[in-house]
């Protein structure tokens, strides 16, 4: 789902929302919480997750073309952890269907459960 699609099925439920301010609304709640992310402040919505981040310490690694070894820095990078319902939503719903949703990227080990 896009920001764009987001919008669009909120003003869908609620039909006296106009469109103009829910984007105006989303687009607000996003950067606040890139803001506070970017400060090294945790980010807690009850029921749905956390935001954080994480530091990905300094290491070698390779260009996929040559194979060359390549130093990266370290760096942190912006991490999810769903909440407790979202994560038997999900599962009921998964259960109910019959299938799990097709995954879109391989597991990252750094994003095992803390």
């Amino acid at each position: 789902m896009t920001k764009s699609e987001l919008i669009e099925r909120i003003c869908a439920r609620q039909e006296q929302l106009q469109p103009k301010d829910m984007e105006l609304a989303v687009k607000t709640m996003l950067e606040q919480m890139s803001i506070s992310l970017s400060q090294g402040q945790r980010i807690e919505i009850r029921g749905f997750g956390s935001f954080s981040l994480h530091y990905r310490a300094p290491r070698i690694g390779r260009n996929p073309k040559t194979g060359e070894s390549v130093g990266l820095t370290g760096k942190y990078v912006p991490h999810f952890k769903p909440g407790k319902e979202l994560r038997e939503g999900v599962n009921a719903f998964a259960v109910v269907n019959g299938s799990a949703p097709v995954a879109t990227h391989e597991a990252d080990p750094d994003d095992e459960e803390d």
